[in-house]
């Protein structure tokens, strides 16, 4: 089955927000195993719509619209969906009093360009919004399918697989395939590097997909087997996810919907380790991304900033003379910082990352994207220089995963101390 992509709102084609809506639907669609013939994005213009829609019926099965479906002036979508296909407009009663429900619980202000959300083109069938107050609609044309939904990306990621896809399940059977999915978050290696390595394995021999998605810092490998049964297809799975692994085992750290922070959370909660961070370059980043995981104070301490040279010295206890000789940025320094941490926090763990993150600041010893990162276990302390390439913000980003890394592969058992 052929998908259509329109995406409507003149917040989209001026740049002022991103268009996630398209890949969204695209994922989606890729999971049920239809393909996306095209995605297109149009203003907030009835003729715009009207030509977009047109172009997309012409060459697919089904077409998910989102947005334009709110109560104000610009928000023309359903007037101009009825008016493509000839069809007169009404008010659904049931809607309109499930939006003044709405309101009265959020205890909102009800303006009558709300009872907007509830009119729909003649014939539609009505798609609940569980999040918000503008239902979708679906009308059948031909043989065809077109699914109007909000835009809002909330909204559209909880209709999306609640009502359209049902709906389309249903209208289309026959296209209808046991899709299964797997994905490997693999560091260190670029796409063409991972594309090369996987090069042999002869994945389409199995019948399974791959796919090279770069998510950075990361790069994602997924694998997607479309069969009539379920087990034949999660059993291609498991056999081509055994030669990914062979291949690119030491670069992956995680698998399905786990994160590199989230893995390093359980690996740190179920061995009962403590952990306090001290960062220079990254400015916090590291101690973010642990926090945002939900009961990470079960093994984080404390974080500190110690940006400025008196700081390293004054919250970690790194001698100024070693600043002066080595510098800030250094495997001395970050040595220091780590043990420093540790020492003050009276953690099992020290884990510490300076560098100098651009765009200035670099010298030709120590260019732009030198980093050094450290992690004290009380008996030894690691340190590991990387040179990244990026600006300053990805270089923050690509210093905090490295430091993430280094802490997970300790956990595991995979950090040697080299040197």
């Amino acid at each position: 089955m052929k998908i259509g992509i329109l995406t409507i709102g003149n917040e989209l084609t001026s740049g002022r927000i991103q268009d996630t809506n398209s890949s969204l639907i695209a994922r989606a669609m890729q999971e049920q195993g239809w393909a996306v013939a095209g995605m297109i994005s149009v203003g907030d213009d009835d003729d715009a719509i009207r030509a977009a829609l047109a172009h997309l019926l012409a060459r697919v099965d089904a077409v998910i619209v989102t947005g334009g479906l709110g109560p104000t002036a610009d928000d023309i979508t359903t007037a101009a969906v009825a008016k493509a296909f000839g069809l007169g407009l009404y008010s659904d009663p049931a809607v309109l009093a499930h939006i003044r429900a709405r309101f009265e619980k959020f205890h909102l202000k009800w303006t009558e360009n709300n009872a907007k959300q509830a009119v729909f083109p003649e014939g539609a069938e009505i798609i609940p919004n569980p999040n918000g107050t503008a239902a979708g609609f679906a009308l059948r044309r031909e043989g065809r399918i077109v699914a109007v939904i909000p835009g809002v990306p909330a909204e559209a990621r909880r209709m999306l697989p609640e009502g359209v896809i049902p709906l389309l399940r249903k209208a289309f059977p026959e296209a209808a395939l046991h899709v299964e999915t797997f994905t490997f978050k693999l560091f260190g290696l670029p796409e063409a590097a991972v594309d090369e390595a996987m090069a042999d394995a002869d994945l389409a021999g199995l019948g399974v997909g791959i796919g090279f998605y770069p998510n950075f810092p990361e790069n994602h490998l997924v694998l997607t087997a479309r069969e009539s049964s379920a087990d034949v297809a999660a059993e291609k799975l498991r056999e081509a996810g055994k030669r990914v692994e062979a291949r690119l085992g030491k670069h992956i750290f995680a698998t399905g919907e786990e994160t590199l922070a989230g893995n390093v959370a359980r690996w740190m909660t179920e061995r009962k380790f403590t952990l306090a961070v001290a960062e220079s370059c990254t400015g916090g980043l590291i101690t973010d991304r642990l926090t945002d995981i939900p009961g990470s104070s079960a093994f984080l301490e404390r974080g500190v900033v110690t940006y400025g040279n008196t700081a390293k010295t004054a919250l970690l206890g790194v001698p100024e003379a070693v600043i002066r000789e080595y510098g800030a940025v250094s495997a001395e320094t970050a040595r220091l910082m780590a043990e420093g941490v540790r020492k003050s926090a009276g953690t099992d763990l020290g884990l510490a990352v300076t560098g100098i993150a651009g765009p200035s600041g670099g010298t030709e010893a120590k260019p732009v994207g030198t980093v050094f990162i450290a992690l004290a276990c009380g008996e030894t302390t690691v340190c590991r220089p990387y040179a990244f390439r990026w600006e300053r913000r990805r270089n923050k980003v690509m210093a905090s995963q490295a430091a993430l890394l280094m802490l997970w592969r300790y956990l595991t058992g995979e950090l040697r101390d080299d040197g």
